[in-house]
């Protein structure tokens, strides 16, 4: 059973930046891919990244190049780097942990959960 708690979101201006951190416990990090979801109020949730075990990187298009996917398996860390952010990236953000072999884009098919933490961008 792998435990996830992320950390780092908060509020933030238009424009800002903020770093979300997911910690993983209870089994071996290296072998799960990683993403992270998102989901704000009234929609659903929606894929933003994911890393694959050899380090591969994925992105929403609302994302790409502002927000940016990383892993440290000594840590058993992942993180999201987010720039430029902008109100409509205003929501839930949540840690994801996959051990099937193929990257995917859809929640179903991740089998861990974080709790979530709060991101909310102001204009």
């Amino acid at each position: 059973q792998v435990q996830l708690v992320e950390s780092g979101g908060g509020l933030v201006q238009a424009g800002g930046s903020l770093r979300l951190s997911c910690a993983a416990s209870g089994g071996t990090f290296s072998r799960y891919i990683m993403a992270w979801f998102r989901q704000a109020p009234g929609k659903e949730r929606e894929f933003v990244a994911a890393i694959s075990r050899a380090s591969s990187t994925y992105y929403a298009d609302s994302v790409k190049g502002r927000f940016t996917i990383s892993r440290d398996n000594a840590k058993n860390t992942v993180y999201l780097q987010m720039r430029s952010l902008k109100p409509e990236d205003t929501a839930v953000y949540y840690c994801a942990a996959e051990s099937a072999s193929v990257v995917s884009r859809n929640p179903e098919a991740y089998d861990y959960w974080g709790q979530g933490t709060q991101v909310t961008v102001s204009s």
